[in-house]
């Protein structure tokens, strides 16, 4: 029973420090990465997609990524997103290893979103 409560309590205060990383990341910088020309990539399925995004982002699922990300230009800069923050991370890291230098995890879309119109 210790041992249980012992996982829990680190996995609790992982996923408090995970999503004070991701706020504070989210807040410094990330406006301005998509004001100089950033593009938001979306990650999670198309009938996710459908029921909201953020405009002018694009939609390629973490599922289709690895063999869709031809379409994308190594060159540019992207932000990651989607439900929660994890498949983003997925696909920036993948990403980073497919040899793309500037991609960033933007977290939850609606997180992002909220911040982006603070901004």
């Amino acid at each position: 029973m210790k041992y249980i409560l012992i996982t829990i309590s680190v996995s609790l205060l992982i996923y408090i420090v995970y999503r004070t990383y991701s706020f504070i990341n989210l807040t410094e910088g990330l406006g301005k990465k998509i004001e100089n020309g950033a593009i938001i990539l979306d990650v999670r399925t198309s009938k996710e997609y459908a029921t909201g995004h953020i405009e002018n982002s694009i939609n390629i699922s973490l599922g289709e990524i690895r063999e869709r990300y031809i379409e994308l230009d190594s060159s540019k800069t992207y932000i990651t997103t989607c439900s929660h923050g994890l498949r983003s991370i997925k696909v920036k890291n993948l990403l980073k290893e497919l040899g793309f230098k500037n991609v960033y995890n933007g977290g939850a879309w609606s997180d992002l979103e909220k911040n982006l119109k603070k901004e």
